[in-house]
C-alpha cells in the first residue's frame, strides 16, 4: 500500500499498510480512509507496469516488439514469433490486481453507512474503484465474476476455490453502470485530496462505458464473446440508445468541467515539468521526495510493480551511439549517455513504433505539434555529464560537434539525397547514415528498424535532482503516469456522433474534434529542435478536418494525441478495428545494418478480442471446466 501525494500543500493521503480488512475495521473512518487510500496505490501496480503497458499496445497498428523484446513482447505481438496462451498472456497483470481491491471497494460501500462522519462523496470514491476495474476487466476478458464468495458485490471475507463468470451485460448493468452513476452524482467537482477522483472523471469512465457497450450491442463484426449470451440490454434498450447516453455523458463533462481545461498546448500536456496539470483526470502517482511514499527505490528500479517503469520498454539504445575523439574516427566515445531526462532515461528496447505510425499517423508533422510533442527524435551530445572532458567531438562527416549538438536525428520524412548508411568510415556504431554537410547522423522514416526508432518523449524520465550530472537514470519513474485525460471527453462525445447520437448545436462530430486539432496546431516550443517557436497553425489544422469524419478518421485523431499511452488495443477491440488496422505492419529488422523495411503478417482471429483468463487462477480453482475463454 502507498501514498498519493501531490506536489502542493493540498491535502494528501496518509497510510497505515495491512494485511487484512475485516467488516469491523471498515465501520471505523481511520478503516475506511484507509481502504481508499489503497484504492488509489492499486493503480501503481497497473499503470506503469511494463508488462501491461506491453499488453496495452504490441500487437497494434502502433506497436511491434524491438530488438531486446523477450516472449513477454513477442507472444503479444501475434506475428508467429510467440504463442498468445493463458500463461503467456500479459494482461494478466489485470486480472492479478483488481480482485482485491474490488472486494475492498466493496467491503466500505456495504459498511461505511455505520460511519456518521462518512460522507456519499467518499463512499462515491470506492464505487468509482469498482466500478472501473469491473470496466477493466470486461472490457479485457469478457464476462467476469460479480460474486467473489459471498454474494454478488458483496464484502468477502473468506477464500473461494469456485467461481461463476456473469455475462457482459450483467458486468456493464449490475455494476459499471450503477457505481458511475452514484459516483456521477456524489463525487465533487474538485477531488478531496490531490489527484483524488472527481464527477468529472466519473463522467469521462462512465461516457466511455456506454460506449464501449453500445458497440458491444451492435457487434458490427461479429465477434464472439463469453460467456456466450444474446445481445440484448437487460433493461431494453438499444445501442442506438447507449451511444445518445454516452454522447450526453461526455458533454454534460465538457460543459461542467470544474477545475479542469485542456491545456493550451500538446506540449504542456506531457511536459514533465508540467505533471498533474488541470487536463489530468486520473494517474497513478510517484514522487522522488521519498522512497516510502514513492513505493520504490529513488537509484534502482528492478522492472517490477508498482515502479513506473513502462516507458523503458520504448525506449531504443541510444547509448550505442558513438562519436570519435578526432576526425580519423580512430577512438570512439559514447557521446550520448544515459541521464534521467525526458528525452532519454533507461532504454530497455523492448517495443518500438512501426513505419506506419510514423509516417501515416503522423504525416503532417508541420502544422500538427503532436509528433514533436510525442518523440524524441533528436539526440543532443551530454558526454561531459558524464565524465568525459573532450570539449568537442567529431561525429557524421568527421564535422565537429559540442554538448548540446545533434548527435543523432530521426529525420520528418524521406530526404531528397539519399543517406549513406554504409557506416563504412562514419561509425555511429547504430547503423545510422549522414547527408552531405551534416553534422548529426540521420535516419528517415524507412530507415526505422527494430534496434533503432524515435524514444517516447511524453512518457520520458524526469528528475530535478540530477546536479550537473546524469542523475538517476536508473529509477522507476518518479513521474505520475496518466490514465485519463480531459481531451477524451471530446474524443467519446465525438465517436458518439459519429455512431448516430443526436448532437447538440456547437457540438456535432467535427466541431469536437476540431478543438482538439485546433490545440494541435498551436506551438509554443520546439521540441526536438529545442528551441521556442510561437506559431498558431489552428486554422490549417481545421481546414484539414474532412467534411464528414468517420470511425476511421476518430480512430487516427486518438491515436495521434494518445500515442503511446495505453489506448490503442482498448480503442481497435472497442471498434473491432483490430484485425482490419493491424494484420501487418511494416519496420526494419532487428540489426544496426537493417535498413530495409520488412512487411510482417500477424494473424488477429475473433478469439483474440478477449485475453485469455490467466492460468493461475484456472489452477487455483476447484472446477475451472469452461472457464477460459474460447480459442485458448
Amino acid at each position: 500500500m502507498a501514498m498519493l501525494i501531490g506536489s502542493c500543500s493540498d491535502d494528501i493521503l496518509e497510510e497505515q499498510p495491512r494485511s487484512v480488512y475485516t467488516p469491523a475495521y471498515f465501520k471505523t473512518e481511520k478503516g475506511i480512509y484507509g481502504g481508499i487510500t489503497s484504492m488509489y496505490a492499486h493503480l501503481r501496480y497497473m499503470y506503469g507496469n511494463g508488462y501491461f503497458y506491453n499488453a496495452c499496445l504490441t500487437g497494434t497498428d502502433e506497436v511491434t516488439y524491438a530488438s531486446s523484446g523477450d516472449a513477454n513482447f513477442k507472444d503479444m505481438d501475434l506475428s508467429g514469433v510467440g504463442q498468445l496462451t493463458g500463461l503467456t498472456s500479459r494482461s494478466d497483470v489485470v486480472w492479478n490486481n483488481v480482485y482485491s481491491n474490488i472486494n475492498t471497494a466493496s467491503g466500505i460501500i456495504e459498511n461505511a453507512v455505520a460511519v456518521p462522519t462518512i460522507t456519499n462523496a467518499v463512499i462515491a470514491e470506492a464505487r468509482f474503484f469498482r466500478a472501473f476495474d469491473y470496466f477493466l476487466l470486461v472490457q479485457t476478458f469478457g464476462g467476469v465474476p460479480l460474486d467473489l464468495g459471498s454474494g454478488e458485490l458483496k464484502f468477502n471475507t473468506n477464500t473461494s476455490r469456485t467461481s461463476v463468470r456473469n455475462t457482459v451485460p450483467e458486468v456493464y448493468t449490475k455494476a459499471v453502470f450503477p457505481d458511475l452513476v452514484a459516483a456521477v452524482n456524489d463525487l465533487p467537482e474538485s477531488g478531496r485530496v490531490t489527484g483524488g477522483v472527481t464527477k468529472t472523471a466519473a463522467r469521462l469512465y462512465l461516457a466511455k462505458a456506454y460506449l464501449t457497450y453500445a458497440w458491444w450491442l451492435q457487434n458490427p463484426n461479429n465477434i464472439p464473446t463469453y460467456p456466450e449470451t444474446a445481445r440484448v440490454d437487460p433493461d431494453g434498450h438499444d445501442a442506438n440508445w447507449y451511444f445518445q447516453q454516452a454522447y450526453d455523458v461526455a458533454t454534460a463533462g465538457i460543459d461542467n468541467p470544474g477545475p479542469f481545461a485542456l491545456q493550451p498546448t500538446y506540449y504542456d500536456v506531457n511536459l514533465a515539468q508540467n505533471d498533474r496539470n488541470n487536463e489530468i483526470l486520473l494517474y497513478a502517482d510517484h514522487t522522488q521526495s521519498s522512497e516510502f511514499y514513492n513505493g520504490g527505490s529513488l537509484t534502482y528500479g528492478t522492472g517490477a510493480s508498482p515502479d513506473n517503469f513502462s516507458v523503458w520498454m520504448m525506449t531504443s539504445n541510444y547509448t550505442l551511439i558513438r562519436s570519435a575523439a578526432d576526425a580519423s574516427q580512430a577512438t570512439l566515445i559514447s557521446s550520448v549517455q544515459r541521464e534521467a531526462e525526458q528525452h532519454l532515461g533507461r532504454p530497455w528496447s523492448c517495443m518500438a513504433p512501426t513505419i506506419g505510425a510514423l509516417t501515416k499517423t503522423f504525416a503532417d508533422k508541420t502544422n500538427d505539434s503532436r509528433y514533436d510533442g510525442t518523440f524524441t527524435t533528436v539526440y543532443r551530445g551530454n558526454w561531459p555529464k558524464g565524465g568525459v572532458t573532450n570539449a568537442q567531438l567529431y561525429n557524421a562527416n568527421s564535422l565537429p560537434v559540442v554538448p548540446g549538438d545533434a548527435i543523432l536525428t530521426f529525420l520528418n520524412d524521406e530526404p531528397s539525397t539519399a543517406i549513406d548508411y554504409s557506416n563504412a568510415v562514419y561509425k555511429s556504431n547504430i547503423g545510422a547514415g549522414v547527408l552531405p554537410g551534416r553534422a548529426d547522423y540521420v535516419i528517415s522514416p524507412q530507415g526505422v528498424n527494430r534496434l533503432r526508432y524515435p524514444g517516447l518523449w511524453k512518457l520520458g524520465t524526469y528528475r530535478t535532482d540530477n546536479g550537473t550530472g546524469l542523475g538517476q537514470p536508473n529509477a522507476g519513474l518518479t513521474r505520475p503516469f496518466n490514465i485519463a485525460k480531459f481531451s477524451e471527453l471530446y474524443f467519446i462525445a465525438a465517436e458518439a456522433a459519429v455512431k448516430g447520437a443526436a448532437t447538440q448545436g456547437g457540438k456535432n462530430a467535427n466541431d469536437l474534434i476540431n478543438v482538439i486539432r485546433a490545440r494541435a496546431g498551436k506551438w509554443r516550443f520546439d521540441n526536438n529542435g529545442n528551441v521556442a517557436k510561437a506559431q498558431d497553425n489552428s486554422t490549417a489544422m481545421v481546414n484539414a478536418t474532412p467534411g464528414t469524419i468517420d470511425i476511421d478518421y476518430i480512430l487516427a485523431e486518438r491515436s495521434r494525441e494518445f500515442f503511446g499511452e495505453g489506448y490503442r488495443w482498448y480503442d481497435l477491440v472497442r471498434t473491432q478495428k483490430w484485425t482490419e488496422y493491424a494484420s501487418s505492419y511494416v519496420i526494419g529488422g532487428l540489426t544496426a545494418t537493417s535498413v530495409t523495411p520488412q512487411t510482417v503478417q500477424r494473424t488477429i482471429t475473433p478469439s483474440l478480442y478477449l485475453r485469455p483468463i490467466p492460468q493461475a487462477q484456472l489452477d487455483r480453482m476447484e472446477n475451472a471446466a469452461g472457464y477460459q475463454n474460447p480459442g485458448y
